[in-house]
Formats: structure tokens, sequence, C-alpha cells
């Protein structure tokens, strides 16, 4: 990793964990760094803990849920507050390079869906990448119709172009964990 300032680390005990805050901020002071105040925090995050059930993390939420058994598992889901502030972003990049060349724009919008889905395309959220791209593709639709003084496109029409242009769609990049398979002495 080419920065690798930020982590999390888990305990079981909360003794282990406090006691791994105070030699972390001694060790890291050894070599001129502190640690954020603002940043770091020590909070109880467990299945069977009442109260936080979430946390946020480099731009995912971090919560507990149960896998297709019913087991517990820890899950990922893009953060509410990056979701919004990708979409909001995503319309002011619509609002500029709506008036340019269709085949630019489609190229620009490719790239940025696969630069999307690349960091967010995690086990477990494709709901979130799905939900990101259905308001962003009508965020486009808006923008694309605002072009002239009459609309250019219906929804029949808008589909016919996302899938002549061949918009990346939502897709999962990560890899699944490898499953261990028994075998025979």
């Amino acid at each position: 990793m080419r920065y690798a300032d930020d982590f999390v680390c888990a305990f079981q005990y909360q003794a282990d964990a406090d006691r791994f805050y105070q030699m972390l901020g001694e060790r890291l002071g050894k070599f001129g760094l502190e640690l954020s105040a603002e940043k770091t925090q020590v909070i109880s995050f467990s299945r069977q803990t009442k109260g936080t059930t979430s946390f946020d993390f480099l731009g995912f939420e971090f919560r507990w849920g149960h896998d297709r058994v019913g087991k517990p598992q820890l899950k990922r889901r893009t953060s509410r507050k990056k979701l919004r502030n990708s979409l909001k972003q995503f319309a002011e990049w619509c609002k500029t390079k709506c008036r340019c060349g269709m085949k630019r724009l489609f190229r620009e919008l490719n790239a940025k869906l696969r630069g999307y889905y690349n960091y967010y395309g995690v086990n477990g959220n494709y709901a979130g990448l799905k939900q990101f791209f259905d308001a962003a593709m009508r965020i486009l639709f808006k923008w694309l119709n605002r072009r002239s003084q009459r609309r250019s496109y219906n929804w029949a029409g808008f589909r016919e172009l996302l899938q002549h242009f061949q918009v990346e769609r939502p897709r999962i990049v990560g890899r699944p964990k490898a499953r261990r398979v028994a075998g025979r002495a």
C-alpha cells in the first residue's frame, strides 16, 4: 500500500484495547509521529453489545449482519455520507460535461463508474453500487435533456443510448475469500 496510515484494530477485551492504544501513542512518539485525537477512538463493537451497531471507516460503514446460513458476519456498505457526496460531485460533473460530445462524455462516464466500482465494489455492497448507478443515471438523464429547449430523450431512448455506449454496470470487484477444502489423508 502506498499510504497505510489508517487502520482498525480489533480486540476481544477492553483492557487489551486500552493498553494497545496507550502503547501505540508511545511507539509513534519515538518516530516523531502522533495520533490524531479527532480521528482516533476506542469503541465497543460486537454482535452482543447493545448501542453502537456500526462505524464508518474509509468510506464504508461497518456493521453486524448475518450471512446466508444465519451466522453473524461483519458487513460493509458504502457510507451514506460518501454516497451523497459522490452523487453531488457527479451532478456537478454532469453540469459541466453534458455539453461536450457524446463519445467523450460516455468515455469519461465509464471511467468514473469503473473507478467507483473498483473502490466500493466489495462483497456485500452490490446494493450500494446499484443505488449509486441508478441515481447517477437519473442525474445524467436530467442533464442530457437540458441540452436544448426540447426534451432530447425519453426513458426508452435513454436506455438505448446507454446500451449503445456500453455504460458500465454495477459489479463486485473484490474477490471472495478462498474456501478451504478438507483433504483426505
